[in-house]
């Protein structure tokens, strides 16, 4: 089988960005606005309204500081601006992402302790303990929600209560999973999360936010070594009704549609549901055709993505383009795993036909390599 013109949109099926619904597409063909105007200062307060009512229990002692940027952006403010110049941090990493929060901190000129993972392992909680009971001046834990170099969904549950137990607060890279996995906000002893728009929240790339402890801003004074990134400057402005610096107006106007688009749709749980019902889908359907799983589970690990080993004798940038040809684009290995795993997310406009087109598309590219080698 040879991959044909497709009659249908191209689907993204890397986590993030997302295909997008034609509600939230249209959102964006409106008038132009200047971001000083009192129009917009209404859109940004909407927003950040609805970003604390993702999750209901962060209504009352959380706020969302909205900034340009991608999701990285977002976690190098907060990393930047709650870690006090003074403070020490412990970062739980296996993956990328954990990773580049240590070399954040490095950066920065702050105190960083490790307790790393092989990127198919789970965190290393017990590490974690031991780090924290040997080094009273950790001032803040920081962790990945979801891993995507791996596609694992991490124990963070877990982490947060070693967090509370040990009185030092969670700061977490929510970026891949805000608006689709379970947060909860008092149980982890959070102090924020950050995230982006253009992941589970369907919105488009270009905005980004952090989700902060109320009592934290108004109490406590900036770690930041950045102008631009520094959350308690865009927080200063934003509660005003104005901006730090120029804000990607009619990304924002996507933003406030996507979100009302998810409260519409029934709320983060409903979405995590149905991401679930189809990465259960893809999951069993590769399986069905010999494609192993990149960690060593009977289910996917998370609802949004999976990561995939590339089958022996084929390779992934041949997968890539002939599934590109058929309509989805997914995404390769990080790191080490370049070229030896591919990743499938179910975020945004997809549904159970779209991954019945997948799989067989799958399936077809398979059938190419075996009848030609």
């Amino acid at each position: 089988m040879h991959p044909t013109l497709h009659q249908f949109p191209t689907k993204l099926l890397n986590p993030g960005p997302v295909t997008l619904t034609e509600r939230v597409r249209q959102a964006m063909v409106c008038k132009d606005l200047c971001h000083r105007e009192p129009e917009f200062a209404a859109l940004q307060a909407t927003i950040r309204e609805r970003l604390v009512r993702v999750y209901p229990d962060a209504e009352r002692d959380f706020t969302a500081i909205l900034l340009a940027g991608s999701g990285t952006a977002a976690v190098e403010a907060m990393v930047g601006s709650l870690v006090p110049h003074n403070g020490q941090a412990l970062v739980v990493a296996n993956g990328v992402y954990g990773e580049r929060m240590a070399a954040m901190l490095k950066v920065q000129g702050k105190v960083v302790h490790l307790a790393s993972s092989e990127w198919t392992a789970p965190m290393d909680l017990a590490a974690v303990e031991h780090i924290l009971a040997r080094e009273p001046g950790i001032t803040h834990v920081l962790a990945v929600h979801l891993e995507t170099t791996s596609g694992r969904l991490n124990d963070i549950p877990a982490l947060g209560a070693l967090c509370r137990h040990f009185q030092v607060r969670l700061l977490l890279d929510a970026v891949s999973g805000f608006g689709g996995e379970a947060i909860d906000f008092e149980a982890w002893n959070l102090e924020a999360c950050a995230s982006t728009a253009n992941k589970c929240l369907h919105g488009v790339p270009g905005m980004s936010f952090v989700i902060v402890r109320k009592e934290i801003l108004e109490t406590r004074k900036s770690g930041a070594t950045s102008v631009y990134l520094d959350l308690f400057r865009h927080y200063e402005e934003q509660i005003k009704n104005s901006s730090a610096f120029t804000q990607a107006v009619h990304v924002c106007y996507a933003l406030a549609e996507a979100l009302q688009e998810l409260a519409d749709s029934g709320g983060w749980g409903a979405r995590h549901n149905h991401y679930r019902s189809l990465s259960q889908q893809v999951f069993a359907g590769l399986c069905a055709q010999s494609v192993e799983p990149l960690l060593a589970v009977q289910a996917p690990a998370s609802a949004v993505m999976t990561a995939f080993r590339v089958p022996e004798a084929y390779d992934y940038a041949g997968l890539h383009d002939f599934l590109k040809a058929a309509g989805f684009i997914i995404y390769a290995g990080q790191g080490r795993f370049s070229g030896e795993v591919f990743r499938i997310a179910v975020m945004g406009d997809l549904d159970v036909t779209d991954i019945d087109r997948l799989l067989t598309a799958c399936r077809g590219f398979w059938e190419r390599g075996a009848s030609v080698l």
